[in-house]
């Protein structure tokens, strides 16, 4: 009971590692627009609530203790290496932090924050030239930073989920597509044929990897995330 109760309780962690990964996300994404400030604020909701439940108070442990104790019989859930409830679930009983779903989740969190860094860096240079951006990540889509949030959520959801999460998720990901849909009709209010061609031959999430997409940079404005 005393391994359990260590475990848990640990506010300033939960105020640490959500502070570093908000931080992390704030200067990948650099937030310029009121659109921009919710897609992150959204996001830091759902990275607090993860936190949370993993030093703070684990909420989905309590909510379904009966079901684990009656189909996984030895598991102390209350220990915190059981948290990585895919890992257990599936039968991974040595270190959670080196079994399947944890590195995986790594390879979509690292792989995230990298289609974050390189989406801004190729739409800051655009928006400086006014220019749209149709190179790097969006030679391949149109949307790449939102699908970079996406893919980090994913992630921690692979490494640790909970029931908060796992609601928030599907909600989050409807209103990234909805900010993607409207930016698109701004964008081709704006920009007319121009953007036509350029939403033709480029998918909005998920990218198409034959030959001839995308394509070079047109003359155009801005298309954010």
């Amino acid at each position: 009971m005393s391994e359990a109760n260590s475990a848990y309780g640990l506010w300033s962690l939960v105020v640490i590692n959500s502070a570093v990964f908000i931080l992390f996300a704030f200067s990948f994404f650099k937030p310029r627009t009121r659109r921009d400030w919710r897609t992150l604020g959204m996001f830091s909701a759902f990275i607090v609530a993860l936190f949370t439940e993993m030093y703070g108070f684990p909420l989905t442990i309590y909510l379904v203790s009966g079901w684990l104790g009656q189909h996984f019989p030895g598991v102390n859930f209350l220990a915190h290496d059981a948290g990585h409830l895919l890992e257990v679930m599936f039968g991974w009983r040595s270190n959670p932090h080196f079994g399947p779903f944890h590195l995986l989740s790594s390879v979509f969190i690292g792989g995230g924050f990298w289609l974050l860094a390189s989406a801004w860096q190729v739409l800051y240079a655009a928006q400086a030239s006014g220019q749209l951006a149709t190179t790097g990540p969006y030679a391949r889509l149109r949307h790449p930073q939102y699908l970079g949030f996406i893919a980090i959520m994913v992630g921690f959801l692979l490494q640790w989920p909970t029931l908060t999460t796992l609601t928030m998720f599907p909600v989050l990901v409807v209103v990234y597509l909805r900010l993607a849909r409207r930016e698109d009709a701004e964008a081709a209010a704006a920009f007319g044929a121009a953007w036509t061609a350029y939403a033709t031959r480029t998918p909005a999430f998920l990218p198409r990897w034959s030959r001839g997409q995308g394509g070079p940079s047109h003359r155009q404005g801005d298309a954010r995330s």
